[in-house]
């Protein structure tokens, strides 16, 4: 899981279109395969299958680092010119292995019932 800077709500509408495309994108230059992810309007769940040659502190930082860069290209709207910051700084990262694939599967899916609801209240 990861946010993005200061918690923002702004992962909604084309933003969240093209966010999770950019993802996909480098998920697939690196041969990581993503299982499940859901793009919340203040944070990004992802399940990965990464391969054991690329940590995961490499990943997240290629992944951040180059997505935030690709949302600015495509929305300059986001950032100022003095401030290029997407992402807030870590993340969280669990392994497989203490709880089932099924549990994961079903928090990410949680999340996203509990940010479809969310939209519906503010309708």
């Amino acid at each position: 899981m990861f946010i993005p800077k200061y918690r923002r709500k702004t992962l909604y509408g084309k933003v969240k279109q093209d966010i999770r495309e950019i993802l996909r994108t480098l998920c697939s230059y690196k041969k990581v395969e993503i299982i499940q992810g859901a793009v919340c309007k203040d944070h990004v769940h992802m399940y990965v299958s990464i391969p054991p040659k690329l940590s995961v502190s490499d990943f997240m930082g290629y992944l951040k680092g180059k997505s935030a860069l690709m949302v600015f290209d495509r929305h300059p709207e986001m950032g100022s010119k003095f401030n290029r910051h997407f992402w807030a700084k870590g993340y969280y990262v669990a392994t497989v292995g203490n709880v089932t694939e099924d549990t994961v599967r079903e928090y990410i899916e949680k999340q996203q019932e509990e940010d479809r609801l969310e939209d519906r209240a503010l309708r």
